[in-house]
């Protein structure tokens, strides 16, 4: 879906994207962004497809189309359905990229309280081995 319109970059283009194939990757991830490539051209020509079927229904519906007119509301159909799904895309996009940092920060936060945590335990027990060890000198004096 991307390469169809000028005002669409190409997937390594936009901002956030995967980076594309390159030779400074490593193969097992010029394998994977090769065939996420490929499942992102099947999954839009599979949309495109869908929506082309949805314009035929509804025009078959509208025995008064002329031919012309049929191709007509087809491809405005098709156009404002991709575009509705480019949308949508973007949207979860935008929202999967929203919670990606809310729960980045939020295991940061985590992950700060729990060294605390462990560092005060160790403190602890560093402070309970100290006084342990001071006792018996303590008493044979």
């Amino acid at each position: 879906m991307t390469g169809d319109r000028p005002d669409v970059p190409p997937r390594g283009d936009r901002p956030g994207a995967p980076p594309r194939d390159g030779p400074g990757l490593p193969p097992a991830e010029q394998a994977a962004a090769f065939v996420n490539e490929v499942e992102g051209h099947l999954l839009a020509h599979a949309e495109r497809e869908r929506a082309r079927r949805e314009a035929e229904a509804l025009c078959a519906r509208l025995p008064w189309l002329t031919g012309a007119q049929a191709e007509d509301v087809t491809r405005h159909y098709t156009e404002q359905r991709l575009d509705l799904t480019r949308e949508l895309l973007r949207a979860t996009i935008a929202r999967a990229a929203e919670l990606r940092g809310e729960y980045e920060a939020r295991y940061t936060g985590l992950r700060r309280s729990l060294l605390k945590r462990h560092a005060a335990c160790a403190a602890t027990v560093l402070a309970c081995a100290a006084a342990v060890s001071t006792v018996p000198t303590a008493l044979t004096r």
